[in-house]
């Protein structure tokens, strides 16, 4: 049996989102394929996901210095135990499915302060005298990104950085298979804002079937 993160970052809901519209599409036809499996969402919105602040940046300090965890204050405690949970979590499953629109080139904040949050030296990588190694290697991941105009290809492809961005960072983990699914042009061609969202979810129920 394998767990899956389903992990989404988005304020709305399925109704309203394409994104999510094409990753609950993605997630129901998993389970039909996959029944045995596991399957968690963590909505970002709806998760508290602790930022890398002063709090947390002390309670690590005390703690790499020696200090027992029930001296530590109580926003440092909180902090810093959430954030091992998520990591921990996120170390325990198989795959990765992160659906996000994009934002000004990227993805809403929240998705970040998850990644910072799971970035996590010994768990999810490690220091090596070559350099640091990513310690997932028996994992997989899958984006699904929704945006107005089209930048998986063409001139706007520069300007693409939250699928470029989990690329890099499933790199960085050591994860070995890395796929995208795109629901893009919907605001540059209104008229075919439908058909656009209909084959991605095709696409999106393909890639389930293999995932």
């Amino acid at each position: 049996m394998a767990t899956v993160l389903y992990i989404t970052a988005h304020p709305h809901d399925h109704s309203v989102s394409s994104s999510l519209a094409v990753g609950k599409a993605f997630i129901e036809e998993y389970r039909e394929a996959n029944p045995g499996d596991e399957v968690i969402h963590l909505d970002l919105y709806r998760t508290d996901i602790p930022q890398i602040d002063a709090d947390v940046f002390s309670g690590w300090g005390k703690l790499a210095s020696g200090t027992d965890y029930a001296e530590l204050t109580d926003n440092e405690k909180a902090k810093v135990r959430r954030l091992g949970e998520l990591v921990d979590q996120y170390v325990a499953a198989d795959k990765y499915v992160f659906v996000t629109p994009m934002w000004n080139f990227s993805f809403p904040p929240v998705m970040k302060a998850y990644v910072d949050a799971v970035c996590v030296a010994g768990k999810s990588f490690k220091y090596t005298e070559n350099g640091p190694v990513g310690l997932l290697t028996d994992k997989k991941a899958l984006h699904i990104q929704a945006s107005g105009g089209i930048y998986s290809e063409g001139p706007m492809q520069a300007f693409e950085f939250g699928h470029s961005y989990l690329d890099k960072i499933m790199k960085f983990h050591g994860v070995p298979s890395f796929e995208g699914i795109f629901v893009e042009g919907a605001g540059a061609r209104p008229d075919q804002a439908e058909a656009i969202k209909a084959n991605a979810i095709e696409k999106a129920k393909e890639a389930a079937k293999r995932f």
